[in-house]
C-alpha cells in the first residue's frame, strides 16, 4: 500500500489522539526526541546533542563510556511530558516553557576509538567544529572529562573564535600537566591543556565546586596564573548564584565566547553516585539546577558539555536522570522561554 495518509497506521493515529504521544521509555532515544541529524546537515539550529561514549582516559573508574545513552534515554521525559501536556510549567522557576520553540538536533555518537586516545580526540573536534560552523551550539554528552579539551579546540575552530572562555562546575580542577603515573593527557590534565592552549589561558577559566585534594601549592599556581577557583567553601559561603555570577564574569571577559563544561561529580554523590571519582561534599541537586538556569540566561555561553555520567555505578539511575535535568534546564532557559 504506497498511499500512507489512507493507510490502517494513518486512519488509526487519525482516530485516536494519544497515539501521537511517544511515551519517555517508548521510541528512538534521541535527546528530547530530537529528529536525528547528519551534522553536515545540522544548520542554524538552537543545539545540536553530540555523544562521545568514551572512557579511555581515567585515572580511576570506568563506565562514562555508558553516559551519552543514559543521558538521551533519561532526556525522554521531558519531551513526554511537554507533548503530553502541550506545554509545560517549570515549577521549580514558575516560568512557562514551550519545547516546540527549540531547535534541536540529536546527531549521535562521534566515532570512537577505545584504544587510541589521540583518533578519538580528531574525532570529537571535527564533529564539535562541523555543528559550530552551522552556526549552532554544540551540546557534547561524555565520556570522560578528557573529551572536553578536544571538544573546546572543535568549537573554537568551527566558530572561529580566538580566545575561549571557560566555565568548570567539578570536584576536581583537572589542571595536572603532568603525571608519573597518567602521562601527561588524561581527564585530569583536561583544563591544564585548555588553558595552556592557543584558545583560551587560566585568566578566562573559573571553576565551581572544587573540594577534596590538590597539589600543597595549588592555591599559589592558581594566584599566580590568575584561575578563577570557587570551592565548596566559598559555594556555602557566598551562595550559588554569586559564585556562579562571578564566574561567568571573568571567562566572558576578553573572550569571544564561554564553553561550559559541567562534571557530573560536581554533584554530591549522596545525589549522583554514579560517577568514576566521587567525591563527598558536592553541590546539592538544587545548586546544580540552579547553575545550569542562571547560566541559560546568559549569550556568552557559547557551548556546552555533561560530562562522567557513569551508570553501572548508579541502579537507581538517578545520575543520569540528574544529569538530562541538568541540560534540559540550561536549554530550556535559554531557548524554551
Amino acid at each position: 500500500m504506497s498511499d500512507t495518509e489512507n493507510s490502517p497506521a494513518a486512519a488509526f493515529r487519525e482516530g485516536h489522539s494519544g497515539a501521537n504521544v511517544e511515551l519517555g521509555y517508548a521510541g528512538i532515544d534521541t535527546f528530547l526526541k530530537a529528529p536525528q541529524r547528519a551534522v553536515e546537515d545540522v544548520v542554524e539550529e538552537d543545539a545540536a546533542v553530540l555523544g562521545a561514549p568514551y572512557d579511555g582516559a581515567v585515572s580511576n573508574r570506568p563506565g562514562a563510556r555508558y553516559g551519552p545513552r543514559a543521558l538521551r534515554q533519561a532526556s525522554g521525559w521531558w519531551a513526554y511530558l511537554s507533548g503530553y501536556k502541550g506545554g509545560l510549567t517549570n515549577m521549580r522557576t514558575g516560568r512557562q516553557v514551550d519545547y516546540s520553540t527549540l531547535s534541536l538536533a540529536d546527531c549521535g555518537d562521534v566515532p570512537v576509538f577505545p584504544m587510541d586516545r589521540e583518533k578519538t580526540a580528531e574525532s570529537i573536534a571535527a564533529y564539535v567544529a562541523t555543528v559550530t560552523a552551522g552556526e549552532t551550539m554544540p551540546v557534547l554528552l561524555g565520556g570522560d572529562h578528557y573529551c572536553t579539551l578536544p571538544a573546546v579546540r572543535g568549537f573554537a575552530e568551527g566558530s572561529e573564535n580566538e580566545t575561549v572562555g571557560l566555565v568548570q562546575i567539578d570536584a576536581h580542577t583537572d589542571t595536572t600537566g603532568d603525571s608519573a603515573v597518567f602521562g601527561e593527557h588524561f581527564h585530569g590534565s583536561s583544563t591544564h591543556h585548555i588553558a595552556t592552549s592557543q584558545y583560551s589561558d587560566y585568566e578566562h577559566v573559573s571553576q565551581v565546586g572544587i573540594r577534596g585534594y590538590e597539589s600543597p601549592e595549588f592555591f599559589e599556581f592558581a594566584d599566580e596564573v590568575g584561575l578563577s577557583c570557587y570551592t565548596m567553601g566559598d559555594v556555602r559561603e557566598q551562595g550559588i548564584g554569586q559564585v556562579v555570577e562571578a564566574a561567568i564574569e571573568v571567562a566572558a571577559a576578553e573572550t569571544d565566547s564561554v564553553y561550559v563544561t559541567f562534571d557530573i561529580d560536581g554533584v554530591d554523590p549522596s545525589v549522583a553516585p554514579g560517577t568514576g571519582t566521587p567525591c563527598p561534599g558536592g553541590l546539592s541537586a538544587h545548586e546544580a539546577l540552579a547553575v545550569m538556569e542562571l547560566l541559560g540566561t546568559h549569550d556568552a555561553v557559547g557551548a556546552l558539555d555533561l560530562m562522567e555520567v557513569a551508570p553501572p555505578y548508579d541502579p537507581t539511575e538517578g545520575t543520569s536522570r540528574l544529569g538530562a535535568y541538568l541540560l534540559v534546564s540550561f536549554l530550556e532557559r535559554r531557548f524554551a522561554e
